[in-house]
């Protein structure tokens, strides 16, 4: 079997890449995980780990400084495609995101991109409820305290 390939695809702006640099670690159990480092230099982290849950529709990652200490977690709302043929996975990032500051803060992000996906028809009806399900169940798990249960996947 060749390796696992992973595509991220974005509606705003409309991109499609293969995540080629990122390192997979883990892919069994429904469960990916990667390592990565920044595409674009910045001041407040310089690389990651990731936790794609597929059928949860999460990505969990945590975005790391140079030291190794984590900047904040991040959490992408995805939705995704397998393809058997070349063994790869097709992200959509529904554009919904919520971050977990170290401090326990907690913020929803883009949600006023989500409307104007709808409203101009970069995505439908259905996937916006698709999305804002998804980020309703990680925000019951993030307030109830229960996201160690997805972040120690990740690795140190």
């Amino acid at each position: 079997m060749q390796k696992l390939k992973l595509y991220r695809k974005r509606f705003i702006p409309d991109e499609t890449i293969e995540l080629k640099d990122d390192r997979i670690v883990r892919a069994d159990e429904g469960i990916i995980v990667t390592k990565w480092k920044t595409i674009n230099p910045r001041t407040d982290f310089s690389h990651g780990v990731s936790c794609y849950f597929p059928a949860l529709g999460w990505k969990i990652s945590r975005f790391l400084d140079d030291s190794g200490r984590c900047a904040y977690t991040y959490c992408d709302i995805i939705d995704y495609v397998f393809t058997e043929e070349d063994n790869s996975i097709l992200i959509s990032d529904l554009l919904v995101d919520i971050i977990v500051y170290n401090n326990g803060l907690v913020k929803v992000l883009d949600m006023e991109e989500l409307a104007e996906a709808m409203e101009t028809g970069l995505i439908d009806a259905r996937l916006v409820a698709r999305a804002l399900r998804r980020a309703g169940r990680l925000l019951d798990v993030i307030y109830s305290g229960r996201l160690p249960e997805y972040t120690g996947y990740l690795p140190v």
